[in-house]
Order: C-alpha cells, then sequence, then structure tokens
C-alpha cells in the first residue's frame, strides 16, 4: 500500500527496516533510506517489541521538530519484534500524534525492502552469519556504519549514500 513515490524512490525519507539476529542476545537493528542508501546500525539488547520502540523514541528525542520529515515512513518484515505498528507509528513526544507510517512487507516477498536485505548482506561483510553479536562493541558497530555509508556506489555515480544524503539532505530541507 506504499505510494509509488516511495516505491519509486522520488522522494528521500522512506526508510527500511529490518534485524539481524546472530548468537547470544544482542541483534543489529538496521535501517536503510529507500533513495540514498543511507544506513542506521544499532546494537540492541534483545528482539522485542519494547526494545524496537525505545530505539525509535531515541531517535525522535534525537531529531525532535525534524523526526516526521526524515522517517517519513519504515517499511518492515512482518516479525514479532515488529507487530507493535501503534508503538513504532506513534510519537512519544507529542502523545496522540503520528511520528512515522508502518508499511509491512508481503510475507516472503524481501524484494519489498531490497536495499534494506543488500545493506544486511553488506553488514555479514563484517558479522558473518552465526557470530554472537554480543561480542561486538558499539564502536565496531559504528565502524561498521559508517565503512558501508562511505562505500562508492555505482547506482550513484560512484558517489557514498552519506554524499546523496547530504545533498538531498540540503534539498529537500531536512
Amino acid at each position: 500500500e506504499r505510494d509509488s513515490k516511495i516505491n519509486n524512490r522520488e522522494e528521500a525519507g522512506h526508510w527500511e527496516m529490518d534485524l539481524i539476529v546472530g548468537k547470544g542476545n544482542c541483534c543489529l537493528l538496521v535501517f536503510t533510506e529507500r533513495k540514498t542508501r543511507k544506513e542506521l546500525i544499532f546494537k540492541i539488547p534483545n528482539k522485542k517489541q519494547e526494545t524496537i520502540k525505545k530505539v525509535l523514541d531515541m531517535l525522535e528525542d534525537m531529531y525532535k521538530e525534524n523526526f516526521k520529515d526524515i522517517f517519513k515512513s519504515i517499511t518492515s518484515d512482518n516479525g514479532v519484534e515488529f507487530l507493535d505498528q501503534e508503538g513504532i507509528e506513534n510519537s512519544h513526544l507529542n502523545k496522540g500524534e503520528k511520528r512515522t507510517i508502518l508499511y509491512y512487507a508481503h510475507p516472503y516477498s524481501s524484494w519489498e525492502r531490497g536495499s534494506n536485505e543488500n545493506a544486511n548482506r553488506l553488514i555479514r561483510r563484517f558479522i558473518p552469519k552465526g557470530s554472537n553479536i554480543d561480542k561486538y562493541s558499539d564502536a565496531e558497530i559504528k565502524e561498521i556504519e559508517d565503512w558501508i555509508n562511505n562505500y562508492p556506489r555505482k547506482i550513484f555515480g560512484y558517489k557514498t549514500a552519506n554524499q546523496m544524503y547530504n545533498e538531498i539532505s540540503l534539498n529537500e530541507c531536512f
């Protein structure tokens, strides 16, 4: 049910979200901006719905009034960790207001979050499947995020996701 401008990547501010799970308790919550491929990666202690909501609350606290422009929509899979649609969508700063719109991909349709799946493959270069994510520090996760965001992309004429995001941010005022 996403709008065509989201599907066609005409506008920045639409994100894909997924969880990378390994051995141990910790997981990685991964956000990929659809137009620029900008990554946000958070090491979280578990895959509970309230933990996902806490990350979004933290992002809302960080971006305050700009949150709605930066995170216009989020598309996730139907994993149990993302089923608290109300908790994800509703603002914790402005009670009764929505902070974003959450879309769910169709079951077994990971291509509907293709940028996020590609980002997960890049993360797996550093954290192979089955690795214990508990053993990676927040600084190491930040290094991975920085590497991905500064990796030149053929699709962007070898500009990086950071360069694309900064250009878009200036032009679209978020």
